[in-house]
């Protein structure tokens, strides 16, 4: 039997770490401070100008808030441009609650289990819908950290919650309350295919804006 295959697992889930990177922050100033105060233990890791607006939004309570980068030991690169591309941020999304193995390398690394992630991208679509937008303004606005996160914690629906949509928030947070802090495997699947669906719509946008484009078009950018 491959050792990659999962057969003991638990339909609740308790909330203790998050991670949270969203480009659209709508919606953070309720849910935030309500996963706070269902679980004051919480630990929230989080980066760049979403640390910043978190940090704005828990204000006295912000004890639970840490950076990503203070995390893992690597400072963001310039502009953002690798944030959270880290072993011990996909440990703790991938990591399997009864696998000894992945057990001991937390261990090993100093690394925590992430039970939720609240990821969405770059804004690709309103990048492209620009009047004038060059293949460098959209290949910029390229989420790879963004996608991966995504990706990783909806394979791992098992464990970890997906969320992609601020939709999404206050349904979440109903449920944590009715589960003492705790997610469901159902709810947590669910999640994970709107996850799924969300980084296919994300990558179909981005491959039909290449398509249409000639490399005439996209060397024009750059200086050779």
């Amino acid at each position: 039997m491959s050792i990659n295959i999962v057969e003991k697992i638990d339909d609740l889930v308790k909330i203790n770490n998050v991670l949270v990177s969203v480009s659209d922050k709508k919606n953070l100033e309720t849910f935030i401070p309500k996963l706070v105060e269902i679980n004051p233990d919480v630990k929230i890791f989080s980066t760049g100008g979403t640390f910043a607006r978190l940090k704005e939004i828990l204000g006295e309570k912000d004890r639970c808030l840490a950076q990503v980068s203070d995390y893992t030991g690597q400072p963001e690169t310039q502009g953002g441009l690798v944030k959270t591309l880290d072993f011990k941020i996909y440990l703790g999304i991938l990591t399997e609650t009864y696998n000894e193995a992945h057990k001991t390398d937390l261990e090993r690394t100093k690394s925590v289990t992430i039970d939720m992630v609240v990821v969405n991208l770059y804004p690709f679509k309103e990048t492209i819908s620009k009047q004038g937008v060059t293949v460098e303004d959209a290949r910029g606005n390229i989420d790879i950290g963004g996608p991966c996160m995504i990706r990783a914690s909806a394979k791992n629906y098992l464990r970890v919650a997906s969320v992609v949509d601020p939709k999404d928030y206050s349904g979440i947070i109903t449920k944590l309350i009715e589960n003492n802090n705790a997610i469901s495997l159902k709810r947590r699947f669910e999640l994970a295919k709107k996850a799924f669906a969300h980084t296919a719509e994300y990558d179909r946008t981005i491959a039909g804006f290449l398509s249409e484009k000639t490399y005439e078009e996209m060397s024009r950018c750059y200086k050779f």
